[in-house]
């Protein structure tokens, strides 16, 4: 845990007890604070209780006298409209933050040469986080991972100029962090997501863009308009920076040549890395998660050995375009993470064909429609959930399908037709361009149950014994 000094003798309420802010709460009464606690649901409230912390409505009580509201990054701060704790704090004069501003504030206090590195964006940014970690963690670093990405930033050990934090941000966490200033700042992509709570694109983007405008070092991927746009203003700032682009020629960057990429300078090009052979690095995207991790591991002092080892030996994230291993000749690859069209494509164009498509569930507005550049890589698709009758139509007779109903069937059907299918490569490829919670209640529980009956079925290779 990281004790939050910074506020010892300070009175401050911790609103929205899930997830980090119990941790939250936790971290302020250890570094000395007056903590109250409140969640909207009563449950919530209860295990706070039993923690030994003061249940306080904030909105029926105010917060007049309070130092801050520090809110879970859950709660509405701006759109569709303020949460009315938002109000309550601002008619009390009370500032608002969220747990990666105390951090912050704490690293400035102890060791504000600490070195951190934050990283943002719409996709890709959790694989680059745990890449990161990864390849700081092969090549010996004290490194400590959280934030966005599943531990809650306050729990992991404090900032220590010994010790690499690598923290994943989403825009709810930037948009509470006015002392966020990492290190390193990585910025992957920027698509249109989240604008019920953000309101515009524009809005999005800039707080995204506030990232990597305030880290001592900027790594932007330059692919979409939004990113190249942030990095031109940067540039033109003078802010040091390193561009990332993974579909046309860059200077003072790494780009992409096939497999390989490569680092532009004005001395000519070197190769960082050969991608080739790396299950849990294949596809574009994921090219560009790599070229991300290696700019920052690189400006952190990690050479170009260790970071090669490192990529091949990076076992890639549960349910985002994870290889499981073999069935036969059938590669097993869940990407359950793909809750819409836009993320199965991703996975579609990782591979050249022979692909055993697993699909369906909740589906989002438009369906998959947008994939119909990739249908001819698809050998035959399995339909399960909700979604079969609309994803039929729209799949139409450009691709051989099967109506399977359940993952358990679609599973068995689609390993025993890629196997005596004549391709020399065959995938079965779990990735529904759907919410699950019409079979599972969550896409982690769907991703599960998918390995499971993978390291159920007979003759199943895992990918460590494969290699």
């Amino acid at each position: 845990m990281t004790p939050v000094t910074c506020f010892s003798g300070k009175t401050v309420t911790v609103f929205g007890l899930g997830g980090s802010g119990l941790v939250t709460a936790e971290a302020l009464r250890a570094g000395g604070a007056h903590v109250f606690a409140w969640d909207d649901k009563q449950a919530a409230r209860d295990t706070a209780a039993q923690a030994g912390f003061i249940i306080a409505d904030p909105v029926a009580g105010g917060l007049d006298g309070q130092d801050a509201l520090v809110l879970s990054p859950g709660v509405p701060l701006t759109h569709p409209a303020p949460h009315p704790v938002v109000l309550a704090a601002r008619d009390a004069g009370v500032e608002i933050i969220g747990d990666i501003e105390l951090f912050f504030r704490q690293r400035a206090l102890v060791a504000p040469d600490a070195p951190c590195v934050a990283i943002t964006g719409t996709n890709g940014k959790s694989t680059t986080t745990a890449l990161i970690a990864h390849l700081l963690q092969e090549a010996g670093r004290d490194v400590a991972m959280g934030g966005n990405i599943g531990t809650a930033i306050l729990a992991l050990p404090p900032p220590d100029k010994a010790r690499v934090h690598v923290i994943e941000c989403s825009t709810f966490q930037i948009d509470l962090a006015p002392s966020l200033v990492p290190s390193i700042g990585i910025l992957t992509n920027l698509t249109p997501d989240h604008l019920d709570r953000h309101g515009t694109m524009a809005l999005y983007a800039a707080i995204k863009q506030r990232l990597v405008a305030v880290s001592g070092l900027a790594v932007i991927g330059v692919d979409d308009p939004y990113c190249l746009g942030i990095a031109d203003r940067l540039a033109a700032q003078g802010h040091p920076l390193v561009r990332l682009a993974m579909d046309h020629p860059v200077q003072d960057g790494i780009g992409r040549d096939g497999t390989r990429l490569v680092r532009v300078g004005p001395d000519g090009a070197t190769v960082l890395a050969d991608l080739a052979g790396i299950p849990s690095l294949r596809g574009v995207h994921n090219a560009q998660n790599a070229a991300a991790a290696i700019a920052a591991v690189r400006a952190l002092g990690v050479d170009g050995d260790a970071i090669r080892r490192g990529l091949r030996s990076f076992p890639g994230l549960a349910h985002r375009m994870q290889p499981l291993g073999h069935i036969g000749r059938a590669l097993i690859v869940n990407d359950s993470k793909a809750t819409n069209a836009e993320a199965t494509e991703k996975a579609l164009a990782s591979f050249a064909g022979g692909i055993h498509w697993i699909i369906g569930g909740v589906a989002k507005e438009g369906g998959i429609a947008g994939l119909q550049p990739f249908f001819n890589r698809i050998a035959h698709a399995y339909l399960i959930g909700k979604s079969t009758p609309v994803f039929a139509q729209q799949l139409g007779d450009a691709v051989p399908f099967s109506e399977s109903g359940t993952l358990e069937q679609a599973f068995a059907a689609a390993v025993a037709r890629a196997n005596a299918s004549d391709h020399p490569e065959p995938v079965v490829l779990l990735s529904p361009a759907c919410a699950s919670y019409d079979q599972f209640p969550n896409f982690e529980v769907r991703g599960a149950r998918f390995k499971d009956m993978a390291e159920a079925m007979t003759g199943f290779r895992h990918m460590e014994k494969d290699a």
